[in-house]
């Protein structure tokens, strides 16, 4: 056998064989030779939990796919609501498919008024958007009680398409409410990313007319965060969904995966970082304490699987300059030209593998659009539900099992019981 490593237990003497599949071996091959002992890993930094036909990553070469279809092209000339269906169906839809799927979508953008009324608006007034956007999607699994029938292929199609609808409407719900504005209802005569702006940004015209240059970008967007492989949101979503639990309460455990800060909150981070920098002058005393090692952090460089320039950052960047010439510049434009431009050309960046990934330039043009930070995470859920959707339907569709990993005991050793006077 060619494909295959051979693992020799010293203990025994005792050997096996085990093919490599794509990329992997066999755990379970691996417990026939040596049961009871398991691969320490923590972070899952080197165990793939599952086989995915949705996204291919390779973060050496910085390369991302949907479905074989390179980010590149997909940003270049699809819509968000394209590559939703391609995540979720496998292929691009006909001209007669798509259609069909942005009037499901369109339709189904209202949330319940009780939602709004007797849900949203009962948090705190300084309650944080992405909060209230996590919990109002657990909500969502009591007021649709078919959620439970996740093995019926109607009712599962159903609630996929609810979720990417009122996604956008919960978001922009959470956002007015922290502002003190009015709710907003959809305008379904406007496409997706449209009617979003419409619900943040509407205040007193008959009609919300968005800039489409903006609209174009926050699409863009949409379509480079729509999904990411085994991420830990995405890791939650299929833990959770697992056990059979309902894809509401499966989506909102995701989203507050992403809700922290090392995970959806990075963007957030690097505008905080250039806001400390101040100046472009400041710059080389920044980059030297960076590689002092004295507590600053590179915030937007390197990545968990990037080992090169991530691809989406680059389309991130081209992005931001279109947003700029109708915004403005962002003041923070320039110190972030300058940092990518000293670390890119420092060995001491570029040996470890520290190049600008998608946070780097995203929250820039959010900031640039108006969003105030407490809603980047926000605008970062509403994209990945459909990746999130997807690998929870083919994780369904696997049957995989319920996941549950084993762990390393590091604890006492057996001892008895000492009664509280005795202690």
């Amino acid at each position: 056998m060619t494909d295959s490593i051979t693992i020799t237990d010293n203990r025994s003497g005792e050997s096996i064989e085990i093919p490599i599949m794509n990329g992997g071996v066999s755990a379970s091959e691996w417990s026939k030779l040596l049961p009871g002992v398991w691969f320490y890993d923590p972070g899952f930094m080197s165990t793939a939990a599952c086989e995915s036909a949705i996204t291919y990553l390779d973060g050496e070469a910085g390369i991302l796919r949907y479905r074989g279809y390179p980010i590149e092209q997909l940003a270049e000339n699809s819509t968000y609501l394209e590559v939703a269906y391609l995540l979720l169906h496998g292929e691009l839809p006909t001209i007669e498919q798509y259609a069909i799927w942005k009037n499901e979508i369109t339709n189904h953008t209202f949330i319940h008024e009780n939602v709004r009324k007797r849900f949203l608006e009962g948090f705190h007034y300084d309650a944080h958007p992405m909060g209230m956007l996590v919990s109002a999607v657990a909500a969502l699994s009591t007021f649709y009680l078919d959620a439970k029938e996740i093995f019926d292929p109607g009712s599962r199609n159903k609630q996929i398409i609810r979720l990417i609808a009122k996604m956008p409407t919960l978001a922009a719900a959470a956002h007015r409410f922290s502002v003190g504005m009015p709710f907003v209802y959809p305008d379904n005569s406007l496409d997706f990313a449209d009617n979003f702006l419409s619900m943040l940004w509407k205040v007193a015209e008959p009609r919300f007319e968005a800039n489409p240059v903006l609209a174009h970008a926050l699409d863009v967007l949409f379509i480079l965060h729509a999904d990411h492989e085994q991420n830990c949101s995405t890791t939650a979503m299929r833990v959770v969904g697992s056990s059979h639990s309902d894809p509401y309460s499966a989506t909102a455990a995701a989203a507050a995966a992403l809700y922290g800060p090392r995970h959806g909150g990075a963007n957030e981070a690097v505008i905080r970082m250039l806001t400390d920098i101040g100046t472009i002058d400041n710059v080389p005393d920044f980059i030297a304490t960076v590689k002092s090692g004295h507590g600053q952090r590179l915030q937007g460089f390197g990545h968990r699987v990037y080992k090169s320039y991530d691809p989406r950052a680059k389309i991130v960047k081209q992005i931001a300059y279109e947003v700029f010439e109708v915004t403005g510049k962002n003041p923070l434009l320039d110190i972030a030209l300058k940092l990518e431009e000293i670390a890119l050309s420092d060995e001491y960046f570029t040996s470890r593998h520290l190049y600008p990934n998608v946070d780097f330039y995203s929250g820039l043009i959010y900031q640039a659009m108006g969003f105030p930070m407490e809603m980047f995470t926000v605008l970062f859920s509403i994209p990945r539900t459909v990746g999130w959707l997807a690998h929870w339907q083919e994780m369904l569709d696997q049957d995989s099992k319920i996941a549950r990993p084993r762990q390393l005991y590091i604890g006492s050793e057996p001892r008895d019981y000492t009664p509280i006077g005795g202690r």
